[in-house]
């Protein structure tokens, strides 16, 4: 009954779904046609074609939404999904649809055969997608608000037995009592291990053994069971696993299997298997395919404006001093991989030579190495440090992929061999141009402050804090605080 109920429930939000991507297909037309020519007539002087010239376009509009709305999984249970991540669905969901119906449109001449002369309006198409999102977000905001004070007062709940009685089962159970709106009524739970007499345990019922379980569904109705133990136990719940699919149950397991990992453990499939996995960098292909596009955006865009700084730097660099131009070094990127680094050379044509000499000068602790007035800098190359004018060929390392226009610094080898284990949680990153370090004291700061930036930024990444950083990494960089 419950998931005819749900399916029913399903059908209507998709039918409401559809219903007001309609309302925003003909409240775009109305904006367009009679709103938009009256406030800004200088930029929209004439009316569209009659509304009856673009219904023929309803259709296709609804199924590249609908099938859209389908694929991003938009109708299973959202009753503990945050509020913020069903939005940005709807986001993604909005902005594929507006980029698929207008590749139809254009690509198979769609609005041609329909409309009488002209093309379908950029501004109608706009407005129609705007509206829509708009709409199904007001939509999922509206759902949520009542779907969440109907279950707070008791209604439209789903009951629970939970198998686990240990701290992980607690903490669930917790959980479930602070959030009555997710609409789960914990029953009780059941002991694994012998039983040991307690009635109650962090507040909920003890009901009984594993054993007891069938009898517990004959006496109670549940509808989903939690299993809430660690793995070596789950090795002995198959059966009752199984006995509970065959009887139409749902059953969760809480994949807590090392609580003391600081990684978040995800589900993913590979052919069809299951695969819990731990990460603690980002993985979300959406994000880091946007962090993508904004490196090669804007480091195209960089190289192009720098041309006359670069063709200057190349020059003087050839009248100061002997050898080459570009300094190359080998670094480590993504996790350890190693790919060659590309700057303006600043120091002597031995410098790498001369290395081992001034290792007695170090400045730096750890693996780094640092001189403040290191012998080997050229005079032209101390100008270039301190407004990281070197680091420009840089640019073409991003472009390539092997780096990031935000990210840690790129380490060598050797450094990497030095780490200790928790420092080289910062390969799990592509590492980058600049990063909190650069707009923290750059090399003013000591490694330990160095490695923990690196890491807070990696914990922390957004694509927002990567436009902040390279916001505030321009003062910086012009005014030279901090260089060596």
């Amino acid at each position: 009954m419950l998931k005819e109920r749900a399916r029913l429930l399903s059908l209507a939000v998709f039918s409401l779904d559809l219903l007001l991507v309609t309302a925003a297909f003909v409240g775009a037309h109305w904006l367009r046609s009679a709103v938009l020519p009256t406030v800004a007539h200088g930029s929209f002087p004439g009316e569209l074609y009659a509304l009856r010239f673009y219904l023929p376009l309803l259709p296709v509009a609804l199924s590249v939404w609908g099938l859209l709305l389908l694929r991003f999984r938009r109708y299973r249970s959202h009753r503990t999904t945050p509020l913020l991540r069903e939005a940005w669905e709807v986001v993604q969901v909005s902005g594929a649809a507006m980029v698929a119906f207008t590749l139809l449109l254009y690509v198979l001449r769609l609005d041609e055969r329909m409309l009488p002369q002209d093309r379908v309006s950029r501004a109608w198409l706009l407005l129609f997608a705007l509206l829509a999102c708009l709409l199904l977000l007001a939509e999922k905001v509206l759902v949520r608000v009542i779907a969440r004070y109907v279950r707070s007062h008791g209604l439209n709940y789903r009951t629970m037995l939970l198998v686990g009685t240990g701290p992980s089962a607690q903490a669930l159970a917790r959980s479930i009592h602070e959030h009555a709106w997710w609409g789960f009524r914990l029953l009780g739970c059941v002991e694994v291990n012998s039983a040991s007499g307690r009635r109650v345990v962090g507040g909920l019922p003890v009901l009984g053994h594993v054993a007891d379980v069938p009898r517990i569904l004959q006496e109670l109705i549940i509808d989903d069971v939690v299993f809430a133990v660690g793995h070596r136990e789950l090795q002995d719940l198959e059966g009752l696993s199984l006995a509970l699919h065959e009887q139409g149950i749902r059953t969760f397991f809480a994949l807590d299997f090392f609580p003391h990992a600081q990684a978040k453990a995800e589900l993913t499939e590979i052919d069809g298997i299951p695969m819990l996995t731990y990460a603690n960098a980002p993985t979300n292909p959406l994000l880091l395919a946007g962090k993508r596009s904004l490196d090669v955006a804007l480091s195209s865009l960089i190289l192009l404006l720098a041309l006359p700084i670069i063709a200057a730097v190349t020059l003087a660099i050839r009248l100061t001093s002997h050898g080459r131009v570009l300094f190359r070094q080998t670094r480590c990127g993504l996790n350890g991989r190693r790919f060659t680094l590309y700057k303006f050379r600043t120091m002597t044509e031995d410098a790498e030579e001369r290395l081992a000499d001034l290792r007695h000068l170090n400045e730096m602790d750890g693996p780094v190495f640092k001189v403040r007035d290191d012998p080997r800098v050229t005079p032209l190359g101390r100008i270039l440090r301190k407004f990281s004018l070197d680091e420009l060929p840089q640019l073409w390392n991003v472009l390539r992929g092997d780096m990031s226009l935000v990210g840690p610094r790129p380490p060598i080898p050797e450094e990497v061999a030095s780490y200790e284990r928790w420092q080289r949680r910062r390969l799990s990153m592509k590492p980058g141009l600049t990063c909190l370090w650069q707009v923290n004291g750059r090399n003013q700061l000591d490694f330990a402050s160095w490695m923990e930036l690196d890491l807070e930024y990696i914990d922390s990444w957004s694509l927002s804090l990567d436009f902040k950083i390279l916001l505030k990494t321009i003062p910086v960089v012009l005014s030279g605080r901090g260089a060596s």
